[in-house]
């Protein structure tokens, strides 16, 4: 008895559940996700094997470089409450008022490198004005202007006002390129306020073998 042959279908699967998913995926991790904002003084760390992160809270940055052929230090805080308290200090050490718009938008900014007393223009500007090349001068931080001293004194001060129960922890981000006695005098300056320990950003590269 001959065998019955059975005729071959083409097989189809329904792509439309997984299509679906896909966009779903798509749409979450683009309105979760935040952009970038562009560092006004964008530095070229100097390579190394150690992998310890900096803390995400608690923590100050000092950015050097240079920019136009000028050495400039920029100051950022991480916690938005250190930032307002840090700037109703130097606010009024420097008989500078801001009005509760400008501190707002203080509380915003990661990083800075204005004189106190120009701080007000800054703040006026678009977030991608403030990074422009030549807007921000950097921070005073000479014998005459040292106003990068008075900026962590008053963070310091907020810390401990906003019941910081650690140590603020300073961190010095530096152009590897940068020549030394700049970045040996932010850390004179750290120093001279019993500043002992803080930390070197650098760029992660390989192991040599």
């Amino acid at each position: 008895m001959g065998k019955i042959k059975m005729h071959k279908k083409s097989t189809s699967i329904d792509m439309t559940a997984m299509c679906d998913v896909a966009f779903l995926l798509l749409t979450f991790f683009i309105l979760t996700a935040t952009a970038k904002v562009p560092e006004p003084l964008p530095v070229d760390t100097p390579s190394s094997t150690v992998q310890t992160k900096l803390p995400e809270t608690g923590l100050v940055t000092i950015t050097v470089g240079k920019s136009e052929g000028k050495e400039q230090v920029f100051f950022g805080m991480k916690d938005r409450a250190i930032r307002s308290g840090a700037l109703e200090y130097m606010s009024s050490k420097y008989k500078v008022d801001f009005t509760d718009k400008e501190k707002t938008e203080f509380e915003l900014m990661d990083e800075f490198g204005v004189p106190v007393e120009g701080l007000k223009q800054l703040l006026a500007m678009k977030g991608s004005d403030r990074a422009k090349k030549g807007v921000q001068p950097g921070m005073p931080c000479d014998s005459i202007n040292n106003q990068l001293q008075d900026w962590i004194q008053g963070a310091r001060k907020a810390n401990i006002e906003n019941g910081g129960t650690k140590e603020l922890q300073f961190a010095i981000k530096g152009d590897a390129k940068e020549e030394y006695p700049q970045i040996k005098r932010v850390m004179d300056i750290l120093q001279d306020q019993k500043i002992n320990s803080f930390n070197l950003v650098t760029g992660l590269r390989g192991k040599d073998y």
